[in-house]
């Protein structure tokens, strides 16, 4: 999954206020002369002292609250804060900006802990610096759990250690309570990925419960991006996850059915001709899934994907006649037959070479290239694809 970046920080403005000397109890005076030393311990001693003989003290626990903040307690200092306000609202601003105070200190250096471990080369140090992250956003959540930027930054530094477990809960509360469009997509790609890896430990260890646990990621993956999908509609990467999760939980047709209705409703809409072509050439309706390529093709000339994609069907197409002649008739050549098969080929080769005039790297499509150009006798050709 692709490494993500986060650059945003707050701008900070000081914050530690307390009242002056005024007539107050000698526990609150012997806590602010504390506080003015910064010996929060015995500041902290002072200040239970005074919320035990007076609980109604809203400057005691306003105070405690204050220096469990100094001591990054976000806990004590929540808790401390709530009880203040509960006596009182006499400090009702100073413990709101304190907490913007501090949710802004720890969503920057989250940020920084972040953009540092992403320059680091040595993995223990990155690791170290992103867990510091981690701790430091974790503790702006606590502080604004409504702020949607920080949960946003979480997920993506459990994204770039490769925690994707420990990023959905962060995600889903970005779609929870923003409908984030990034949220459904990513998700959806954490659900169909770990289907994916799932799928290929069933297929060495054989056992039941890895082939169940892979269907059930693959159906969690569709539940988000349909979800996705109505606030994306033309994302390539959420219908192209969406159809891929679909063919991978045996739930074909359905898909099928799903984008054949997206298709008609958006007929221009070349990702939804795109992916319903996959689904086809999926189900080996290859000349249905060569109609849809060709229409996205038509729509987007420079649509790429569905270049190859067109290309690929034409191949498979023909190599399907070729198989079913040879099966049914084994030793028998059959001119027609292998006419048909040849123009599948021949109907493939100029988006093959189309596609790779812009992908000259591409192993995949040169390969494909070297199995067709024999089949319209191009030896040379052939051969130089193979080089």
């Amino acid at each position: 999954m692709k490494h993500v970046n986060i650059f945003t920080a707050i701008v900070l403005g000081a914050f530690l206020t307390f009242t002056g000397f005024q007539c107050s109890s000698t526990e609150i005076t012997s806590a602010k002369l504390y506080i003015q030393q910064k010996n929060w311990d015995k500041a902290i001693d002072a200040l239970k002292k005074e919320v035990t003989k007076n609980p109604k003290s809203d400057e005691g626990f306003y105070l405690l609250g204050t220096v469990y903040a100094e001591k990054e307690d976000m806990d004590g200092m929540i808790e401390n804060y709530n009880k203040s306000l509960g006596v009182s609202k006499k400090y009702e601003k100073e413990i709101k900006g304190a907490r913007k105070y501090h949710w802004a200190n720890f969503h920057n250096r989250g940020v920084a802990f972040f953009n540092r471990a992403a320059q680091q080369t040595d993995p223990d140090s990155a690791l170290v610096l992103n867990n510091k992250s981690v701790y430091a956003f974790g503790l702006a959540i606590k502080l604004e759990p409504d702020t949607i930027d920080t949960y946003k930054n979480m997920a993506f530094v459990y994204m770039n250690m490769q925690k994707y477990d420990e990023a959905i809960p962060y995600f889903m509360k970005l779609i929870d309570k923003h409908k984030s469009p990034d949220a459904y997509k990513y998700v959806g790609q954490i659900y169909y990925n770990k289907g994916v890896l799932q799928r290929d430990k069933y297929e060495s260890s054989k056992i039941a419960a890895d082939s169940l646990l892979a269907v059930e990621y693959f159906n969690k993956a569709i539940i988000i991006l349909e979800e996705g999908k109505k606030v994306l509609p033309n994302d390539s990467e959420v219908l192209l996850y969406l159809s891929n999760s679909y063919i991978a939980a045996n739930k074909v047709d359905v898909a099928i059915d799903a984008f054949k209705a997206g298709v008609s409703a958006e007929p221009n809409n070349k990702f939804y001709r795109y992916n319903y072509g996959v689904l086809l050439l999926g189900d080996s309706q290859f000349e249905e899934a060569a109609d849809q390529f060709k229409k996205a093709v038509d729509i987007d000339p420079a649509y790429q994907n569905a270049i190859y994609n067109l290309a690929v069907t034409y191949v498979k197409w023909g190599a399907k006649i070729a198989k079913d002649h040879e099966i049914a008739n084994k030793d028998v050549k059959d001119a027609k037959e292998e006419t048909q098969s040849k123009e599948k080929y021949k109907a493939a080769l100029p988006y093959l070479e189309s596609y790779v005039q812009k992908k000259t790297d591409d192993a995949q499509i040169w390969e494909l290239l070297g199995k067709v150009y024999p089949v319209m006798g191009m030896p040379s050709d052939a051969s130089n694809a193979f080089k």
